[in-house]
């Protein structure tokens, strides 16, 4: 995302940089900028993920002879990338404004490793705004009135929830709600609906089944790129581009379909798009 991708952007221009009227462009073009929203997450990671000493450190383990490798930087990109799918502002934005089923693993750490109570035994009412404890007590952002209306937001889009210190010093639920503090707190993100929605697409079969699907694509994507070396297009415009996927695809397959024939003679009806239907 660090570099702006154009493709044959070609104009006809005059030598003052004018365009001249009545003519197209002769090239397909394409900028990754104008697809990117200026609030996507992935913008705040690249003006923060600084990996310009990554090769000088990985430099031993690359040789100079052989298969060209993948960069480190862009492995670690590639990595951050897919993570971020899973963060809250990604969700809201799959969910609220381009109204997509986030079939995505969610990136939650809400979780507790001990045997203290987490986020999800928790009970939100969206009515009052406020969280319910297994005690039946609340959780609540304020617990007076401000003169001036405040959001409570944190640097960190979220609002904080806490209970009340006099419940808490007589619950007997204490020692597994929160034996270390005096009250308990919750961080609940702004963008916390768009969480609930991707937790309960979690938990269909729709969504085990559409993992087990993107897999299997994600697999033949990486074999194009890694064995046959469709890491970049060469034809330029669109058409080209299809004509050339079209024909590494094409390729795939046959090397998959010989690799299913030496393996053993599988059933005839595996072969059936490839007779040749006879003639009237």
């Amino acid at each position: 995302m660090r570099q702006n991708i154009s493709i044959g952007q070609r104009e006809n221009t005059q030598h003052d940089g004018t365009v001249i009227e009545g003519q197209d462009r002769l090239f397909y073009s394409f900028n990754l900028e104008d697809h990117i929203p200026t609030n996507n997450l992935l913008r705040s990671i690249d003006r923060c993920l600084d990996l310009s000493d990554l090769r000088h450190y990985l430099a031993d383990f690359y040789s100079p002879i052989g298969r060209p490798s993948i960069d480190p930087e862009l492995m670690i990109r590639m990595l951050v990338g897919d993570t971020a799918y899973g963060t809250a502002p990604m969700l809201a934005w799959m969910v609220e404004e381009k109204d997509i089923e986030p079939h995505v693993p969610l990136w939650d750490k809400t979780e507790r490793k001990d045997d203290s109570f987490s986020i999800s035994d928790f009970h939100w009412n969206k009515d009052a705004e406020e969280y319910r404890c297994p005690a039946g007590k609340a959780l609540r952002s304020e617990w007076r009135a401000f003169k001036n209306l405040r959001s409570h937001v944190t640097k960190a889009n979220t609002i904080n929830f806490r209970s009340s210190q006099t419940d808490c010093a007589t619950c007997p639920m204490k020692a597994k709600c929160c034996p270390n503090t005096e009250v308990r707190k919750i961080a609940r993100s702004v963008h916390e609906a768009a969480r609930d929605v991707a937790r309960r697409i979690a938990k269909t079969p729709e969504y085990v089944r559409s993992r087990h699907e993107r897999k299997k694509v994600e697999m033949l994507f990486a074999h194009l790129k890694r064995i046959l070396k469709l890491d970049r297009l060469r034809l330029r415009g669109m058409s080209g581009a299809t004509d050339e996927f079209t024909l590494a695809a094409a390729v795939q397959n046959l090397r998959r379909l010989a690799n299913l024939h030496l393996k053993g003679h599988p059933p005839q009806d595996r072969y059936a798009c490839f007779k040749q239907k006879p003639s009237n």
